[in-house]
This record gives C-alpha cells, sequence and structure tokens, in this order.
C-alpha cells in the first residue's frame, strides 16, 4: 500500500523521478526510489506542468500522460511524485462559480474559500445504498413530459448529429429546471468550445440562478487527459452534496462523446490496439466508471442530462450504443424534424423512456402518450402514398389521421426562453396537465377546422384561441353543440 495516498508531504518530495521519453502527450519517467501508484499526480518544470499515470511498465518505470501542455518538458528533466491522485474542491464555497480540471476558478474571481480538496477517483455507491423510488421529473417540455418523462435521478441523454440543436435544449432544461429546482445544478463542460460556456455564464448570472450552480470545463483545446478527467472531477462534487449535504444534484454533461473521444486519443497515445471503428477497446469500461457514479441514495440523489454527439447521425456507432445501454430516458434529435422548423426536433417515434408505464405515470398520460405515436407512426407510413399519389388518394379516416398527427407535430413545437433572441418567440413553459390536456383536445378532432400555423409554437393550448375569433367560438364550445351561424 502507498503509504503517500493520504496527502502527506513527508516522503513525496523526496520521491523524484527523471524524465527519459516526450512523446506528444505521453510521457516516460524512471523513478529509482518508489514507484508511484497508478492514479497518482506528478509535477514539473515547478508545478507548470501535471501528469498522471497510467501505466507501470517495469520495477522503476511508469508511463504517464499530460494534462497540460507539454512545451518545454525534456528528457532529463526532474519529476516530483505528489503523493496523491488528481484532487478537485468541494464545499459550499464552490457554488456559483465556475472551474477547470485542476480545480482552479476560471471565473476571474479570488480563489475561493471554505472548501476541502478530494481525490477524482471514487467508488460508485454499493447496491445497498441505492434508492429504489421511481418519480417524474418536469421540465416543463412538451414534447419531453407527454412522451419520453423523465427519471429524478436518472440519467437522460439527448442524442444527435452536429447542428440539431442538444446544446440549446440542455441550455433550456437548465432554465427551466434551476428556477424550480431546489438542490444544486452541476454544469460539467467536456471539450466544449469557450464560446458555449462564456454564454452559458452569462445567461445563467442574468437568470440569477448562478447561486445554486457550479460549472466545471474542459474545452476543447486542452489536452485529451484533461478532457478525460474533468467529468469524474464535476462527479466528485455532484457526490459532495448528494452525500454530505443530503441535496438533490442537477448534473448536466455536454458533450459525453467528447469524454470517449479523449479515452480514445489516450488509448492511441498510449500505443494500444483499437476496436471497432478506431475506438479505444477500454471504451465500456471506462464509460461504466464515469456513469455508475451517477446514481439515486438514501440521502439523495443525482439527475443527468447528457448531451451525445452521434458521429455522421449513425445510431450503430459504438459509441452511441454504449451510451443507450446506461440512460433510462433517450431523447433522439433528428435533422429532418430540424429542417421542417420543428422545434425541439425531438424525433417522438425514436425516441423512449422507461418511465413511460401505467404504474408510473397513470393510466390516462399512459393511454394518450400511446395514442399519440400510434397517431405518429400512422402519418409516417401514409407519408410515402401522399407523395406519390397526393391526399385525394386516402380514406376519410386516413384524412383524419393525418390532421391530427399534423396538428399534434405542431402543438408539441415550443418557443424556448433561450432563443428568444433569434426567434422573436417569448418563451413557454408548459405544464404537463396543460401538455396532455392540449393532446387529449387535438386527438379528439376539436382543432380540425382550425388552420395547422395556428398551433405552432404555441404554449399551452388555450393560445390557440388568441388568434382567430370566427374560431374562437366554435372551440371554446363543447363539441357537438356548435350552431351554424
Amino acid at each position: 500500500m502507498d503509504m503517500n495516498q493520504d496527502g502527506s508531504e513527508g516522503n513525496s518530495i523526496m520521491n523524484t523521478g527523471v524524465v527519459v521519453s516526450v512523446r506528444g502527450s505521453i510521457v516516460d519517467i524512471i523513478f529509482d526510489q518508489h514507484l508511484p501508484p497508478i492514479n497518482t499526480l506528478l509535477h514539473a518544470c515547478e508545478g507548470t506542468i501535471a501528469i498522471e499515470v497510467l501505466s507501470q511498465l517495469n520495477a522503476h518505470r511508469v508511463r504517464g500522460i499530460a494534462l497540460t501542455a507539454t512545451q518545454g518538458l525534456s528528457r532529463g528533466m526532474v519529476v516530483e511524485d505528489s503523493g496523491g491522485p488528481l484532487q478537485t474542491p468541494v464545499g459550499k464555497g464552490i457554488l456559483s462559480r465556475m472551474f477547470d480540471v485542476f480545480g482552479n476558478a476560471i471565473d476571474r474571481q479570488p480563489a475561493p474559500t471554505d472548501i476541502q480538496w478530494r481525490s477524482v477517483h471514487q467508488a460508485p455507491p454499493p447496491l445497498a445504498r441505492r434508492s429504489t423510488k421511481s418519480e417524474i421529473f418536469e421540465t416543463g417540455i412538451k414534447l419531453i413530459d407527454v412522451l419520453m418523462p423523465l427519471e429524478r435521478g436518472g440519467k437522460a441523454g439527448l442524442f444527435g448529429g452536429a447542428g440539431v440543436g442538444k446544446t440549446v435544449l440542455l441550455t433550456e432544461m437548465i432554465h427551466n429546471m434551476v428556477g424550480q429546482h431546489a438542490g444544486v445544478s452541476i454544469f460539467c463542460g467536456i471539450g466544449e468550445r469557450c464560446r458555449e460556456g462564456e454564454e452559458l455564464y452569462r445567461e445563467m448570472k442574468a437568470a440569477g440562478v448562478l447561486d445554486n450552480m457550479v460549472m466545471m470545463f474542459g474545452q476543447m483545446n486542452e489536452p485529451p487527459g484533461a478532457r478525460f478527467r474533468v467529468g469524474h472531477a464535476a462527479l466528485t462534487m455532484a457526490e459532495y452534496f448528494r452525500d454530505d449535504e443530503n441535496r438533490d444534484v442537477l448534473l448536466l454533461i455536454d458533450n459525453i462523446f467528447r469524454f470517449i473521444q479523449a479515452g480514445m486519443e489516450v488509448s492511441g497515445l498510449m500505443g494500444q490496439m483499437p476496436a471497432r471503428l478506431g475506438y479505444q477497446p477500454t471504451m465500456g469500461t471506462e464509460l461504466s466508471q464515469l456513469e455508475e457514479r451517477i446514481a439515486n441514495t438514501d440521502t439523495g440523489a443525482i439527475t443527468s442530462i447528457q448531451a451525445v454527439y452521434v458521429p455522421a447521425d449513425d445510431f450503430t456507432d459504438p459509441a452511441a450504443v454504449h451510451t443507450f445501454s446506461h440512460l433510462s430516458a433517450s431523447i433522439v434529435l433528428s435533422r429532418k424534424r430540424a429542417s421542417e422548423g420543428l422545434y425541439p426536433a425531438i424525433d417522438p417515434l425514436q425516441s423512449s423512456s422507461k418511465m413511460a408505464t401505467p404504474g408510473i405515470i397513470g393510466e390516462r398520460h399512459y393511454e394518450l402518450a400511446q395514442e399519440i405515436r400510434r397517431t405518429l407512426a400512422q402519418y409516417a407510413e401514409l407519408r410515402d402514398i401522399i407523395a406519390m399519389l397526393g391526399m385525394e388518394q386516402l380514406s376519410p379516416e386516413d384524412h383524419k389521421v393525418v390532421g391530427r398527427a399534423r396538428r399534434l407535430e405542431r402543438f408539441l413545437t415550443q418557443p424556448f426562453f433561450t432563443t428568444e433572441q433569434f426567434t422573436g418567440h417569448t418563451g413557454r413553459l408548459v405544464s404537463l396537465s396543460d401538455s396532455l390536456d392540449g393532446c387529449e383536445r387535438i386527438l379528439r378532432d376539436e382543432f380540425k377546422d382550425y388552420p395547422e400555423s395556428a398551433l405552432y409554437m404555441i404554449g399551452a393550448i388555450n393560445e390557440v384561441r388568441k388568434d382567430d375569433d370566427s374560431v374562437n367560438q366554435m372551440v371554446a364550445e363543447p363539441a357537438g353543440s356548435t350552431d351554424e351561424s
């Protein structure tokens, strides 16, 4: 057992090694006295270069990955053993702050006080401590709450290719949930653009929700070692609030694919034989080590929403397949729907949630969701006939199905608070009961004489009446009691 794991200084200053090779971010170091364990953090160039031990090659030689740029590092340089793994700050002092992977504040404010440091490598909670309750987590977004409800303390994934709206949807969920969410929100940006981090910080500050939020970023220009560890650092913070303060945590990760990508880069640099499509052979293990730490316990819950980039829109890609297996809800974004202007561009037939059962969401909600899916599926089948032969060839019943489906599609669009400045539409937060009520009334053909465009980009169904007085009366009166004027 390594005597320096407790972080004591006694031996760590004495235990030094010498760099023998530098190949990009991979550094080989020889130690004569004491070989540092795996995951130990080493420092070179007076602490400016951090290296994490990944493997022990023999009795005196270790191979590590640099978590910082390696400019200035050369053979023969002395490396110091820090005596412990990479650590991150936890405590009340980290709230409303923004950090990098080393726990340094990057929001131009003084270093936080009232904090303690913990290792980023923690074991997931044992099964005996895990909670088995199933509760719904409302987002205020109609399409998600009705067809793919999220689980409180569960893991939801936002799947989509480049530019279909993953980050926008994630930002909208933060906006909607941070206000009504009594716990702590932690945003973890893995390999994301600095522009997105800066915009999110500004928006959260303007919305007045930064006080209960922590942000952690490993930008895409940082070395793969730093991007690979930023998720573990954010989880350590989340575990502190769950286990020590007994609070619920909302953990938002953008983008989990970049975590897999960083692991692929590290694996390639380490010289491991790649597996299918060039991914690292250890991808399943690495993803599990991160995902299994996100769990409900008897003291609190970590609810996670993760954006997942899907390479070339191919959902059979190993990165997407491995991520799917960890999630309780999958929200699939469709490029086709985005091109039609149906935002959020969620594909209702490909998306799913294990919460959508009568025992959890209730009979009425379950039956409505099933009927909506059936209607949209029938419309998808009829689209080919419409494209080839036109609407005239459809039976009267099919005509009704198409009308319902098209009105449902438009009703399930929603103006977002985070895109107000681009769209000109004021954002809407819609309760689950309003969403279900609107879908039910559309399925009952209450709006069959109303133009489809009147249902586009509205909140609750009663907003539809404001547009047209002539249909106002018809919609307001119960079905079957309309008099011809």
